[in-house]
């Protein structure tokens, strides 16, 4: 039995998937890794033998990434085979030394809660990093609190909460119910989730040493390769909730004529600018 599992959710990303392992190796040799392959079939020849690694596959969905399925699948799994502890990592993250031990405190010392860590965004071409040289890179991203080492922020926004990075135990997530499956492709789940926890009563707390290191990729600001995923998503967390979600990049999506205003609801536009298809 594993006292700690570490799920990872993958579609490609073959090359940071390896480096992922590598630094958990390093930090928490002992941690079970679910590692959910989205129809991916090579992900499982690139674990080591010496990995305590389960794999899991899963189809796409219409073409589609199924993220909170596919979150949903791990974490499962991870609490069947008995981790008492359970850390989602986005296969971009770099665990730092110590975080999953940092996750483990906090846990013993805000039970119940729904724990997450800083993020630090690493520039283009910083790879292959030893974890020890990882704190050298430390800047954590602005949009989210980033408390010291061995201190908890505690009355966590709900709103901040990001799976790229985050914690709880078995009890904490059967009472938030897990991610709704109901979202696919690009956007939203995350924010549902945080959602849940704050409306069952789940505290968002903040964990200082938890920290993770993001590979650099090239993004999309506003994403517009996902504006039909973002949409769609949006408009199915108004109908749970009476609220949209990503209002700024949708704000943002109207400017540039890919979404239009219906009734107060996003729609993607018949004819978007040729210079955007």
């Amino acid at each position: 039995m594993a006292e700690v599992a570490v799920v990872t959710v993958v579609r490609g990303r073959h090359d940071n998937l390896r480096e992922q392992m590598q630094h958990l190796q390093a930090d928490a040799p002992d941690a079970l890794h679910v590692i959910v392959a989205m129809d991916d079939p090579e992900i499982a020849g690139l674990v080591p033998t010496e990995h305590n690694a389960t794999v899991l596959d899963v189809p796409i969905i219409d073409g589609k990434l199924p993220l909170a399925l596919a979150r949903n699948h791990g974490v499962t799994e991870a609490i069947r085979q008995g981790a008492e502890l359970v850390v989602l990592l986005d296969v971009d993250c770099l665990p730092a030394p110590g975080a999953i031990d940092a996750y483990l405190q906090a846990a013993s010392l805000r039970p119940g809660t729904l724990l997450s860590g800083p993020v630090t965004y690493l520039p283009d071409g910083v790879r292959q990093l030893a974890p020890a040289d990882l704190i050298g890179w430390r800047a954590p991203h602005d949009a989210r609190p980033a408390p010291a080492s061995g201190e908890l922020l505690d009355d966590g926004d709900h709103d901040l909460f990001w799976s790229l990075n985050a914690a709880f135990t078995p009890a904490t997530w059967r009472r938030i119910g897990g991610f709704h499956e109901g979202y696919v492709g690009y956007g939203a789940e995350d924010t549902d989730f945080g959602w849940t926890a704050r409306a069952r009563g789940v505290e968002l707390v903040w964990v200082g040493g938890a920290e993770a290191y993001h590979l650099y990729h090239p993004v999309s600001r506003p994403p517009v390769e996902h504006v039909a995923d973002i949409v769609r998503n949006a408009l199915v967390a108004q109908r749970r909730w009476d609220r949209l979600p990503m209002k700024g990049w949708l704000d943002e999506f109207a400017d540039m004529g890919l979404v239009t205003w219906v009734d107060g609801l996003p729609q993607l536009a018949a004819e978007p600018p040729s210079s955007v298809k």
